[in-house]
């Protein structure tokens, strides 16, 4: 009787594994056959290093050892590009899907539930990856800014902001009433906190904008995936303090989405 019970869970692993990577596929065609929002999701966040790159020149960072600001610019934007994937655009596709009565469909289909989130789930985190990697090949070929000393803690920082930030963008999903309202407000709130964390340039650690970004995720998740980079001596790049509070949002955004989420649209 055991040996069939597990035989039998196994066989339906099996089969949730093959209907999600079915589904991923289905996701990554949608993404990419939309070119003017695959380019914004994936070319923005290269578009804005470039031009920051290209601003900063040569100028160098006394909090940053006397090294060049761009230095602080690759990891800061790889941050962002996960941000931006997983919080910004999940949240208003997720509201868009509801409101169009995308959701509500696909829930009365024989496509389970768990598959179709954990298909979107996978297909955000893929095209975070895409950002990631060519951020980083034009931080070492462009500007050259050495990769991570330690890629163990780079791809923990990476899973840790994925997982938490998707999490982030499914629960404030829930809190955006129609899909005209989706883009301005999630906008405002992601921009918000981006100027807050101090992307565009390394704030004091004493100062009050630190002391205030610091009780929001964003804040630390640029640190976290910034402590790879040998450009902070004294700098672990186990950033355990800042993954804990990243990993506590993403958990609590867990309970609001379960509580909160809904698979139809709010106006009639």
């Amino acid at each position: 009787m055991t040996d069939s019970s597990t035989a039998l869970r196994g066989s339906f692993v099996r089969r949730d594994i093959r209907l999600v990577s079915h589904q991923v596929h289905y996701e990554q065609l949608a993404f990419w056959l939309n070119r003017i929002g695959a380019i914004f999701t994936v070319v923005f966040s290269v578009l804005f290093l470039v031009m920051l790159g290209a601003s900063a020149g040569q100028s160098r960072v006394s909090s940053l050892g006397n090294d060049k600001l761009i230095t602080y610019y690759v990891p800061g934007f790889v941050a962002y590009g996960i941000m931006s994937a997983c919080f910004s655009t999940l949240a208003i596709n997720l509201v868009i899907r509801r409101e169009t009565g995308q959701l509500k469909r696909l829930r009365l289909s024989p496509l389970p539930s768990r598959v179709l989130v954990a298909a979107i789930f996978v297909s955000t985190a893929i095209v975070s990856l895409v950002q990631v990697a060519l951020l980083l090949v034009i931080g070492r070929f462009v500007y050259e800014v050495h990769f991570p000393v330690s890629w163990l803690a780079f791809a923990l920082a990476v899973f840790v902001g994925v997982v938490s930030f998707a999490a982030m963008g499914v629960a404030i999903s829930t809190a955006i009433p129609n899909q005209e309202s989706a883009g301005p407000a999630v906008s405002i709130i992601f921009f918000v906190l981006l100027f807050l964390a101090g992307l565009w340039f390394p704030p004091s650690a004493h100062s009050g904008l630190a002391k205030f970004s610091n009780y929001f995720p964003v804040f630390h998740f640029i640190k976290a995936v910034s402590a790879p980079f040998e450009f902070q001596s004294g700098v672990s790049p186990w950033a355990w303090h800042d993954l804990l509070i990243i990993a506590l949002w993403g958990a609590g955004s867990v309970i609001i989405a379960i509580r909160k989420f809904k698979w139809s649209p709010r106006r009639s």
